[in-house]
């Protein structure tokens, strides 16, 4: 399959799909093992995702002068994963 650019929610909806043909019990080995690799590849493509949105992604603050100023997410110690 040629890779193409799709969307997060994209690549998420077809890993849920292979998670449950995955899971469902029915796939031979050969499948199993061809739904996987498809599976890993979504993975990547959806830790790509998130990790460009959490590159872009900006808390903004007001400043003692009442400025509004931005300063680069950090997560917190509870969104660490």
């Amino acid at each position: 399959m040629a890779d193409k650019k799709i969307s997060f929610e994209q690549a998420l909806k077809q890993l849920e799909d292979a998670t449950q043909r995955l899971e469902s019990g029915t796939l031979t080995l050969d499948e199993s093992i061809s739904e996987f690799e498809s599976a890993v590849r979504l993975i990547g493509i959806c830790e790509n995702a998130l990790s460009d949105a959490k590159a872009r992604v900006r808390i903004l603050t007001e400043g003692a002068d009442g400025a509004i100023t931005d300063a680069p997410f950090v997560a917190s110690s509870d969104d660490a994963t």
